[in-house]
């Protein structure tokens, strides 16, 4: 028999224990009885807030007794006898939650917090800048009934938003106002389990956190409205100048204007497509948590759907439409730009064509001076020629008794015939190997 392959003999992938602790990270904490949550969320600063955080977490462990610790790379559980903690750390922020068990019937002060056992030199000590700070507080409909909340409503003169959640089995109201500087959830438990309630409270303050970074990108929107505006007003001029443009000259200064232009789009869109790219994820994690509450209408009360659709929509399609602006605006350049370098490149084109046409007129003329000169240089050799004819016949006259004049005169017709003869045929071999080359 073969022996047994075991898992202990595979080849594991260095990354397989890791990846499959972050699919079960995160897991929503039971809560069970009255429970206050405080939720606080930091934004980075810096790319080194991450290690920072994890040694500010070091120095609360060390100063406190804890029961129970359970930790990963980007997550951390604390069990103290006096709260529990969750921290997370994501891209942009990092969350700290913290819960404390109520007695049942316990009144709250306004200023009550869950984390009123922890240091405030070390809450001081959290790097970042706070981003979100909120309360949950979970009851029983035993302890406080929806009607004596609903009723508690009429002269709040507030917008309550509440609903129904988990397929009725509790209910949820805020105003998502700032008191105290945190904003505030009332969960009533009409038959949750501690699973669901806990997963209920989970999803508030997801909604909350992801809520607030989502809105991140407005400021940002209205911000290159305004230089769009002018952006777009700009591009408009210079499309006036290009039909305008009669020389060379203007047509330069039209594209080096727009090569600006170009560059100070770019500039925008690399600035912002991370922020308005983060601001629809979290927007679509908003409408993700409230439709996994399950919410149902309370007569005469907004839902988290439709809350969310008159105050959050908004926002996040002017965020859409200015990123579309953006690259609309971008195209638009890009588009001219070409436009313009073709018309400049045709010009070019045209230049040398001219410059093509003088070097070869400028060729012909020396071809004819060549001609002229070749012309000379034969009535030049000839002469020469004639001269050597006249020495050598000088030289023969007392054995032949020959005339040298008549000689020399002889000789200049033969002496020239050749030469033209000669020069001629060079002539042509060279414009046949020319021809051939081409």
């Amino acid at each position: 028999m073969h022996p047994r392959l075991t898992l202990a003999n595979l080849k594991e992938h260095p990354l397989r224990q890791r990846l499959n602790n972050e699919f079960h990270a995160r897991p929503p904490v039971p809560l069970a009885g009255p429970v206050l949550v405080s939720h606080l969320v930091f934004k980075h600063s810096s790319a080194s807030d991450g290690q920072n955080e994890r040694d500010n977490l070091a120095k609360l462990l060390q100063s406190h007794l804890c029961t129970s610790v359970d930790s990963s790379d980007a997550h951390l559980m604390v069990e103290t006898g006096a709260f529990r903690m969750r921290w997370e750390l994501h891209t942009e922020f990092s969350g700290y939650t913290f819960f404390r068990d109520l007695a049942a019937g316990e009144a709250l002060h306004p200023d009550a917090t869950a984390f009123d056992a922890v240091a405030p030199d070390w809450l001081a000590g959290i790097p970042g800048q706070l981003m979100v700070a909120t309360q949950v507080e979970l009851r029983s409909v035993d302890e406080v009934s929806p009607e004596s909340v609903l009723d508690g409503l009429i002269p709040n003169g507030r917008t309550m938003v509440a609903a129904k959640v988990a397929d009725d089995a509790a209910w949820i109201f805020t105003d998502f106002m700032l008191d105290n500087g945190f904003s505030r959830f009332l969960v009533l438990n009409a038959g949750m389990t501690l699973r669901q309630a806990g997963r209920t409270v989970q999803r508030l303050v997801e909604i909350e956190t992801y809520r607030l970074m989502a809105l991140l990108g407005l400021p940002v929107a209205k911000e290159i409205s305004r230089w769009l505006h002018n952006g777009e007003k700009q591009l408009a001029g210079l499309m006036d100048r290009i039909g305008q443009a009669r020389t060379p000259d203007d047509e330069r200064d039209v594209l080096s204007a727009l090569s600006t232009l170009a560059a100070e789009v770019e500039h925008s869109v690399a600035r912002t497509t991370f922020r308005f790219g983060a601001a629809a994820a979290y927007h679509s994690l908003v409408i993700q948590r409230i439709e996994e509450l399950r919410e149902t209408r309370i007569p005469g009360l907004p839902t988290f759907t439709e809350f969310m659709q008159r105050r959050l929509l908004p926002a996040m399609n002017t965020c859409e439409a200015i990123s579309r602006r953006q690259e609309e605006l971008s195209a638009r350049v890009a588009r001219n730009s070409q436009l313009l370098r073709t018309r400049v490149d045709i010009e070019l084109e045209r230049q040398n064509q001219e410059l093509l046409g003088q070097m070869n007129r400028r060729a012909k003329l020396q071809l004819r001076l060549q001609e002229t000169v070749e012309g000379l240089s034969v009535v030049v050799l000839t002469y020469y020629g004639s001269q050597l004819v006249q020495y050598l016949a000088k030289g023969t006259k007392l054995l032949h008794h020959l005339d040298t004049d008549i000689i020399t005169a002889v000789s200049i017709p033969i002496i020239a015939g050749l030469l033209a003869w000669g020069t001629r045929r060079m002539r042509r071999r060279l414009a046949a190997e020319e021809g051939a080359e081409h």
